[in-house]
């Protein structure tokens, strides 16, 4: 099994990089959230790249893809789908919503009402679709990358914390640097490369990788590090909710794809150091005026860096 992560990883980057410039944590983090079966929120200011990065992956794995614009006036309807009296039949006909479908991007999903919102919540977690009390799988693989503007508040419904729980990671992808901008004008100066871009993965080759991925060992020695880790974010005076152990699970199985996409087939500290912020601190709840989003991220990586780091062997 060794070294098949490794290749698969640098396939798919590789493919991802004729759109994508620069951003290549981003894109493995992605990619490792996907690998481990999870939801991604990505945040950031307008026109960094988040559409174009999930049409990108969808289209480099020969995926379905939707996409849902949430607006104040969207309907739970409108995503799930609904069932229509057809006069001609004489019967209800399911029309279904964009739901349906392998990767999902919810497209400024805090300007929906919280009952829209909730209409996500039971397909990413139990990957079903209730329709009339009909249950209905909505795609397989699903994967949503949901997307909100940190800094525009005016005309949006802050996720409740039962929500950010569901995202397995809250990744940002930031604004390019100098020659990245650079790099970005010469890409896209006479062509569209996504138009041109071709799928060097199937949904075969994904659920294979999944299944690799989902045996990557993990040391005990590493899983109490994790245990510390998450203990530790549910104590202190400005800590009103710490990691739930839905965040716990979803740190073990975001470290074994990370080992697996690097080439290894055991996890180590530093997966985990490296997973921590993204999949842990949107889980955490502040007191008001604690530092929100910058206050969780900063708690995080305190603790990484006052917790004992096992040196053992790490190996099976």
């Amino acid at each position: 099994m060794e070294n098949n992560g490794k290749l698969l990883g640098e396939k798919i980057f590789s493919n991802i990089a004729n759109v994508i410039i620069g951003k290549e944590q981003t894109v493995r983090l992605l990619l490792t959230a996907l690998l481990a079966d999870g939801h991604v929120l990505l945040e950031d200011v307008p026109g960094t790249g988040k559409t174009k990065l999930a049409k990108t992956l969808a289209k480099s794995i020969s995926a379905d893809f939707s996409r849902i614009q949430f607006t104040p006036d969207l309907l739970p309807s409108d995503i799930t789908g609904l069932n229509i009296f057809d006069r001609q039949k004489n019967e209800f006909i399911l029309r279904r919503g964009p739901v349906f479908t392998n990767i999902l991007l919810a497209d400024e999903i805090n300007r929906a009402t919280p009952r829209t919102q909730a209409g996500l919540l039971e397909c990413m977690e139990e990957r079903q679709v209730t329709i009339d009390g009909e249950s209905y799988v909505p795609g397989k693989p699903f994967f949503v990358i949901a997307t909100q503007n940190p800094v525009e508040t005016t005309g949006t419904f802050p996720l409740p914390e039962a929500q950010m729980d569901r995202f397995m990671m809250r990744l940002s992808m930031g604004l390019p640097d100098r020659a990245e901008e650079l790099a970005i004008l010469e890409k896209y100066m006479d062509k569209e490369p996504l138009a041109e871009l071709e799928s060097v993965l199937t949904l075969e080759d994904l659920a294979k990788a999944r299944l690799e991925a989902a045996s990557v060992f993990v040391h005990p020695c590493v899983r109490e590090y994790m245990v510390d880790i998450v203990e530790a974010t549910r104590k202190g005076d400005e800590i009103l909710l710490g990691v739930s152990p839905r965040g716990n699970l979803a740190l073990l199985r975001c470290a074994k794809a990370y080992a697996w996409l690097e080439g290894r087939d055991y996890c180590t500290p530093d997966d985990i150091k490296a997973l921590a912020v993204p999949v842990l601190a949107h889980r955490i709840v502040l007191e008001y005026g604690a530092g929100g989003t910058e206050g969780t991220v900063k708690r995080v990586e305190a603790i990484l860096a006052s917790t004992p780091v096992p040196t053992e062997e790490f190996r099976k």
